[in-house]
């Protein structure tokens, strides 16, 4: 949500409720394990690139190394990744400290903001697509959420299964770094959905 550094965050929030471009011409928008990009300390003030080995990419995606049989067992799959992908990526950036929300790591280095957690999602999220591992899914832009219900801008990465059409946010801000990320319908997200309401029951519905 909405940050002390909120002036690119306040560009994003648009009346299409999306936010399909990065905040940086610098993002690698096509990445793969050995050659993408990470952004921090809110807003992608700091963009760094960085790389995998290939043993590590295969540690990072066991979850979604073998085929799945439903979007629903896939989209949980995907969290764990996405945590496997923070925990690896945190120690290659100094980024594993990074506290959910804004507040708790306040003044602290290494932290993101809804604008920093949406598009590193979107990147390892592409990078997935990238190695076939996604087969019930594939990958959208960025959506925000803003308006008298849903509180301050929020900026989520989102997904949409192929099944069904139905778009599913990817959600890692409310969390510390290497959590698995809230996956839950892109409807109930943009809503104002925030974890502490539902007990995660649907957190990868």
């Amino acid at each position: 949500m909405i940050s002390k550094v909120s002036t690119g965050l306040l560009l994003l929030a648009v009346p299409a409720a999306s936010a399909d471009v990065f905040v940086r011409d610098d993002i690698i928008t096509a990445p793969t394990y050995n050659h993408f990009s990470i952004c921090y300390e809110h807003t992608c003030q700091q963009v760094v690139t960085r790389s995998l080995s290939q043993q590590e990419w295969l540690e990072i995606t066991v979850p979604l190394s073998a085929p799945l049989p439903t979007a629903g067992a896939e989209r949980a799959a995907i969290a764990v990744t996405v945590g496997n992908m923070e925990t690896a990526v945190g120690q290659l950036t100094g980024t594993g400290q990074d506290k959910g929300g804004n507040l708790a790591g306040f003044g602290l280095p290494g932290q993101m903001d809804c604008i920093d957690e949406s598009t590193n999602t979107t990147t390892y999220l592409r990078m997935l697509v990238d190695n076939g591992l996604l087969k019930h899914h594939t990958v959208l832009d960025r959506a925000t959420r803003f308006g008298l219900f849903a509180g301050a801008p929020h900026t989520t990465a989102v997904i949409r299964e192929t099944g069904t059409g139905q778009r599913f946010a990817v959600d890692s801000w409310f969390f510390d770094n290497g959590h698995a990320p809230a996956i839950i319908t892109l409807r109930q997200w943009k809503s104002g959905w925030e974890p502490d309401e539902d007990v995660g029951e649907n957190m990868h519905e």
